[in-house]
């Protein structure tokens, strides 16, 4: 990972420690950042650019990137447990066994992202655009997908369709 000033003050902060510093990165221009394996957990990423940013392993979790550029960015096994990436654009971004449980996706656009084996349960989907992203082995159960445009997304169609026969086998067998 690149060093950048401010990580090591957002490090202290995350510790409780006086000198630390949240990270207020909102329209910062990281795009191509090696932030691979960092801890950004909370930090102010609103409207950041991080398109083409390697974020591969990091902990976004509870950060808010609200409406930012994710462009072809790496967030495979990226934690993003809790949070916000409304309206954020993560066209084609892979996201390959990424922790995203508690997510707000709305509007979020997904087309093309790469999702498979990614953690989606609790993740609020409204409105998000996830035709043609991959979804093999990604975990849905409790994610809301209320109109979200799942178009052009048998993949989706097919994760979802095991989803609700697992639920049924599961119920069919408690009761025998």
């Amino acid at each position: 990972m690149t060093k950048f000033p401010w990580y090591e003050r957002h490090q202290q902060w995350l510790l409780g420690k006086a000198d630390g510093v949240r990270a207020h990165l909102s329209e910062a221009d990281l795009r191509r950042a090696n932030l691979s394996r960092a801890n950004l957990s909370r930090a102010d990423l609103r409207r950041a650019d991080l398109s083409e940013a390697d974020l591969s392993e990091a902990h976004l979790s509870e950060a808010d990137l609200t409406g930012a550029d994710l462009l072809r960015a790496d967030l495979s096994e990226a934690d993003l447990n809790g949070a916000d990436l409304r309206g954020a654009n993560l066209r084609r971004a892979d996201l390959r066994r990424a922790d995203l449980r508690w997510a707000d996706l709305r509007r979020a656009n997904l087309r093309w992202a790469d999702l498979t084996g990614a953690d989606l349960r609790w993740a609020d989907l409204r409105w998000a655009d996830l035709r043609e992203a991959h979804l093999s082995e990604a975990h849905l159960r409790w994610a809301d997908l209320s109109e979200a445009n799942l178009r052009e997304n048998a993949e989706l169609r097919r994760a979802l369709e095991q989803a609700t026969s697992q639920r049924w086998w599961n119920r069919w067998r408690r009761t025998s």
